[in-house]
């Protein structure tokens, strides 16, 4: 299945313009195209499919439309404001929140809900943390709002503030969106502005216009239509000097070339708002991946390099602290920023190396003879002769693969070539037929 990306024209589904994708099989032909959801890879989540050659009658568009209305959320950003506004000025005992609706109830509301699960006693830092209040959503593909640990988003925070960004554009990343809207609200002298964009409406009960914007990060789509663009706009034009970066926490089962397509686009919309000074600049910006998608992150931002910094989450099984989880978070930050810049918490066991430049996990050490820290899980790796490479300590030199790989594998050598057209020496991404 390969993506070929949004098209001009493209259907839509609840969650904004379809994606165009075409199947492809080794060595065949091109199959057909088709339009499928940008956000949810399962068809459970949303089912919407369409051949992009197909004729669509009048009937089916109108009862498509309906269904796209029906699957909005009952209220509007505007109207959950207003509903903010009339929540604070309840007594502590008549604040409730419905678990069930995920939603901020007015008294006028009880008896709808009355067979419902709620909690009582909704508190103002309660509501300074809707993170904490709201359940995750963690379909892996779709939300995935695996949360980042206090630890790691307290260090992203001091990070950017240190490098004296006074914005960030949180793209995906609800915590850090609202540790910088605590800080705001504690700390007088504290002057760093956030702006959260994510695919969770939910989020609007509890931010103005100006601080959420409801947004489809695997199609570059804003629910809010030209005013929300209008505000992210606003958002990144660099008055008095206030510098801004993006930081973005992707699901890590979304498609890259989708999520680069779009984070290349509001790297478009930042050079516009400026036009002296940007000319030859990037946008700032922090993707937070899985260090095994490094390649094809490189392939989109060549620009970027990948930090050895560990991510970690409070509520993912595997990548986080403690024992419950792997001990390692595969979890990176892949920047444009010179590497020198990104000063990693030594208390942690993160060092500097001199000839790299760049601050390293106590783990990677320096390989003489590829000139560089190889390692990318955080663990020591060995340099292998033959492959002209440092590779994983669990690996070894198998003579007939030619390659280092893991001690048990079966030896079955293919001749790996394109997928698109099975011919070797590219990959598909750079296949000439495409």
């Amino acid at each position: 299945l390969a993506l070929l990306g949004p098209a001009p024209g493209a259907p839509s589904c609840p969650h904004g313009p379809a994606l165009l994708f075409v199947k492809t099989s080794q060595g065949k032909e091109e199959g057909r195209r088709f339009y499928a959801c940008s956000a949810c890879r399962d068809r459970k989540d949303c089912n919407f499919f369409q051949w992009e050659d197909e004729k669509v009658s009048e009937t089916r568009l109108a009862a498509r439309e309906e269904y796209n209305r029906n699957h909005q959320p009952p209220f509007t950003h505007r109207q959950n404001v207003d509903r903010y506004k009339n929540f604070v000025l309840l007594p502590l005992s008549k604040r409730r929140f419905c678990q069930e609706c995920q939603q901020l109830l007015l008294p006028a509301e009880w008896e709808k809900h009355s067979d419902h699960q709620f909690l009582c006693d909704i508190t103002t830092a309660q509501l300074k943390s809707p993170s904490q209040l709201l359940y995750p959503l963690e379909n892996k593909k779709t939300n995935a709002q695996y949360l980042f640990a206090d630890r790691s988003c307290q260090f992203l925070l001091n990070l950017l503030t240190d490098l004296g960004f006074r914005r960030v554009l949180s793209v995906g990343t609800p915590r850090l969106h609202e540790m910088i809207q605590s800080r705001v609200s504690q700390e007088e002298e504290f002057s760093v502005r956030s702006l959260l964009l994510d695919i969770d409406f939910r989020y609007s009960q509890f931010y103005t216009e100006d601080e959420f914007c409801h947004y489809n990060m695997f199609n570059h789509h804003f629910f809010g239509g030209e005013a929300a663009r209008e505000t992210c706009r606003k958002f990144l034009y660099e008055e008095s000097g206030e510098r801004v970066i993006m930081v973005t926490d992707p699901p890590f089962g979304g498609l890259v070339e989708a999520l680069a397509s779009s984070f290349k686009k509001l790297m478009a919309m930042w050079k516009e708002t400026e036009k002296e000074g940007h000319d030859n600049k990037e946008m700032p910006m922090f993707w937070i991946f899985p260090y095994f998608f490094e390649s094809r992150i490189l392939d989109f931002f060549p620009s970027f390099s990948m930090m050895d910094y560990q991510v970690d989450y409070d509520n993912h099984p595997l990548y986080k602290h403690g024992k419950t989880g792997r001990r390692q978070s595969p979890v990176r930050i892949f920047t444009n920023l010179t590497p020198s810049m990104i000063v990693l918490p030594e208390e942690e066991g993160y060092r500097f190396c001199t000839v790299c430049q760049r601050y390293v996990s106590s783990g990677n050490q320096h390989c003489e003879i590829c000139n560089s820290c190889t390692s990318k899980d955080g663990r020591r790796w060995k340099h292998c002769v033959l492959c002209k490479k440092c590779v994983k300590p669990s690996w070894f030199h198998c003579n007939k693969c030619s390659c280092c790989t893991l001690q048990k594998h079966s030896c079955e050598q293919t001749d790996v070539g394109c997928f698109l057209c099975g011919k070797a020496g590219h990959k598909r991404s750079a296949c000439p037929s495409l």
